[in-house]
């Protein structure tokens, strides 16, 4: 079964990266991976009735996992901090991955930024102890992908 995943992340520094993230598994022969589907196109949210908020609900809606992949900014992002909060409120799977050393086609690599699960915790516990951490680089997101977020989703019971 094929999973909708929602990506989290900061638009303007990492669309690039995200691109490389999302498309990873388009590349590969039928049948070799589970696919996951979103529906991102931020651009065009910020242009129609209701914005961001109203875009973020929409592609929510359906979706096992959020996965928050995290460059040099995307900590401080009031909607990457958004997207978390409501992930977790709709029970969903969450997990982050660090992209900062993932090659962005034109600026090469980046610094590495914090993670953004940082900021939530529940009951005194730190979602970075509820939820799981990668590096795409380090854990060769680019096979491993599917496998995290098959895990997240049945964590939650989705």
């Amino acid at each position: 079964m094929a999973r909708r995943v929602f990506f989290s992340f900061h638009y303007d520094r990492d669309v690039r990266r995200i691109q490389q993230v999302r498309n990873s598994w388009v590349v590969r022969q039928r049948g070799e991976s589970q696919p996951f589907f979103d529906g991102a196109d931020f651009e065009e949210a910020k242009r129609r009735a209701g914005g961001i908020e109203k875009w973020i609900e929409d592609q929510l809606k359906g979706c096992s996992v959020t996965a928050v992949l995290y460059g040099a900014e995307t900590y401080n992002r009031p909607w990457v901090q958004h997207e978390i909060k409501r992930s977790y409120q709709l029970g969903m799977g969450i997990i982050a991955i660090d992209i900062h050393n993932l090659r962005d086609p034109i600026n090469g690599t980046d610094r590495q930024g914090r993670n953004p699960l940082e900021h939530w915790n529940v009951e005194g516990k730190p979602f970075t102890s509820i939820y799981r951490t990668y590096d795409w680089v380090r854990d060769d997101g680019y096979n491993n992908i599917a496998s995290w977020i098959e895990t997240a989703a049945r964590a939650v019971g989705r």
